[in-house]
C-alpha cells in the first residue's frame, strides 16, 4: 500500500501518530480532568488525597518511557503501538469499575504510564522514524492536529460524562482504543520507510544519519541533550502550574471566569498557528534558533504575566505565550532525530519525556506552594523566569555533537 500512493507514505504516519497522541487523553492531566468532579463525588475522596494519588502516580508513571523507547528501537514502533493501544484500553476499561483509593491508585498509575508516558514516546518516535531534513515540518503539521484533535475530544468527552457520567464515559474510551484504535493502527502503522520498500525522507537520500544515530549513552553525554531536554522540561513545569491555577492567577490580576476563558481558548489558538509557523521555520531555519527565540519569548511572557493590568496587556501576554509554547512543542518533537539520528530515537526521546513528565508533576507544587507561603503566584513566576533565559542562552551557544564523531569515539572508548 505504502508503494502505490502518489505521495510519500510518512504523512499517512503523521495522521496515525496524532491519533495515537490523542489516545493518550485519559492518562493525561487535562483528560483526567475531565472527570475528576464526578469521579471524587462518586468515590467519596477528598481533594488531598487524590491530589497525592496524581502525584505519585505521575512520578511513577514516568517510569516507563526509558522501557518503551528501547522497546521501540529494537521491536519496531508498529508493534509497540498496537500493544500499548490495546493496553491502555483495558486499563481505561479497568480504572472505570475501580471501587476505593487503592485500586484508583492502581489504576491511575497505570494510565499515566501506558498513556501519558509510554504512548507518548511511541507516537513522537513514530514520525521521527520516517523524517530526517523535513523532521520539523511533519512535527509542526503532526502538533496542529494533535491540538484539533484533542479539541474535538475535550467537547466529545465533557458531553460524554455530563450525560452519561464518568463511568460510562470512560468505559467507551477504553473500548473504541481496544477495539478500534488498535486494529486501525496495525493496518496503517508502519515502523520505518524501509519496513515497507520506501528509500525514507526523499529529501534526504544523502544523509546517513537516517539509518544510523548516536546510542542513548552517548547523548547523554552531550550538552544539547541536556539543554533541550531541561529547556522543555522547564517548560512543561511553567506550564502545568500555570495550566492547573491558570483561572486563580487571573483572578488575582482581576480578571473573571469568562475572560479566563476566553483567553484560554485564544491561547490555545495562538499556540495551533505557531505550531504550523513553526514546523515551516525549523524546516527552512534552525531548530536551535527557533528554541532560543521561543525561550526568549516564555521569559518574557512570565515576568510579564503579574504585571497585566488590562484585557489588552492580558492578550498581549496569552499570544506572547502561546505563540512562544507552540514553538518549543514542535521543536521538542523534533529535535532528537534531528541531531542524535533515527536509530536510537526511541531512547533518547523516551529519556527526554520522562524529565519532562516529572517536571509536569513538579509545576502544580511549585505553584501551589507559592500562593500558600505568599498569597501569590508572582514568585512562582518570577523565579522560573530567569531560568528560561539561562536556558535560551545555553540553547544559543551550546555546539551540536557530529552523529559519526560521537559514535567513533564511543567505539574507541569501547576498545
Amino acid at each position: 500500500m505504502a508503494n502505490r500512493l502518489p505521495f510519500y507514505y510518512g504523512w499517512v504516519i503523521v495522521v496515525v501518530a496524532a491519533l495515537a497522541m490523542l489516545a493518550t487523553l485519559p492518562g493525561r492531566t487535562q483528560g483526567l480532568g475531565l472527570i475528576t468532579e464526578p469521579l471524587l463525588a462518586d468515590m467519596g475522596l477528598g481533594r488531598d488525597t487524590y491530589a497525592r494519588i496524581n502525584f505519585w502516580a505521575t512520578i511513577f508513571g514516568s517510569l516507563s518511557c526509558l522501557s518503551v523507547g528501547r522497546w521501540v528501537d529494537r521491536y519496531g514502533a508498529r508493534l509497540v503501538l498496537v500493544l500499548i493501544v490495546a493496553a491502555l484500553g483495558a486499563t481505561v476499561v479497568g480504572m472505570s469499575a475501580v471501587a476505593g483509593a487503592a485500586s484508583l491508585f492502581v489504576f491511575l498509575t497505570l494510565t499515566r504510564a501506558i498513556g501519558q508516558s509510554a504512548l507518548s514516546v511511541v507516537s513522537i518516535a513514530l514520525v521521527s522514524k520516517w523524517f530526517h531534513r523535513r523532521i520539523s515540518l511533519a512535527m509542526g503539521v503532526y502538533a496542529v492536529l494533535v491540538g484539533l484533535m484533542f479539541a474535538a475530544a475535550f467537547g466529545l468527552v465533557g458531553y460524554a460524562v455530563s450525560e452519561q457520567g464518568w463511568r460510562i464515559a470512560w468505559r467507551g474510551i477504553g473500548l473504541v482504543l481496544l477495539f478500534g484504535f488498535a486494529p486501525l493502527a496495525a493496518w496503517l502503522a508502519r515502523s520505518t520507510p524501509e519496513s515497507c520498500g520506501l528509500a525514507g525522507d526523499p529529501i534526504d537520500s544523502s544523509n546517513n544519519s537516517q539509518t544510523t544515530g548516536m546510542p542513548l549513552a552517548v547523548a547523554l553525554r552531550t550538552p544539547a541533550f541536556w539543554v533541550f531536554a531541561l529547556a522543555t522540561s522547564l517548560f512543561g513545569l511553567a506550564i502545568s502550574g500555570i495550566g492547573l491555577f491558570n483561572e486563580a492567577i487571573l483572578r488575582e490580576l482581576g480578571f473573571d471566569a469568562r475572560t479566563y476563558h476566553m483567553v484560554l481558548a485564544g491561547t490555545a489558538l495562538v499556540g495551533l498557528v505557531s505550531q504550523l509557523a513553526s514546523g515551516w521555520i525549523g524546516w527552512r531555519w534552525s531548530l536551535r534558533g527557533l528554541m532560543a527565540v521561543a525561550l526568549v519569548l516564555y521569559a518574557t511572557s512570565l515576568v510579564w504575566l503579574p504585571n497585566v493590568t488590562s484585557l489588552a496587556a492580558l492578550w498581549g501576554n496569552a499570544v506572547l505565550m502561546g505563540a512562544a509554547g507552540g514553538m518549543i512543542t514542535v521543536v521538542f518533537f523534533a529535535i532528537w532525530p534531528a541531531i542524535f539520528g533515527r536509530a536510537h530515537v526511541g531512547r533518547i526521546q523516551g529519556a527526554a519525556q520522562m524529565l519532562t513528565v516529572l517536571s509536569s508533576a513538579v509545576g502544580p507544587v511549585l505553584f501551589a506552594e507559592s500562593a500558600t507561603r505568599t498569597g501569590s503566584y508572582a514568585p512562582a513566576l518570577y523565579s522560573l523566569a530567569p531560568l528560561v533565559l539561562c536556558l535560551a542562552i545555553a540553547t544559543w551557544l551550546m555546539p551540536l555533537p557530529k552523529i559519526e564523531s560521537a559514535i567513533n569515539i564511543e567505539s574507541n572508548r569501547a576498545r
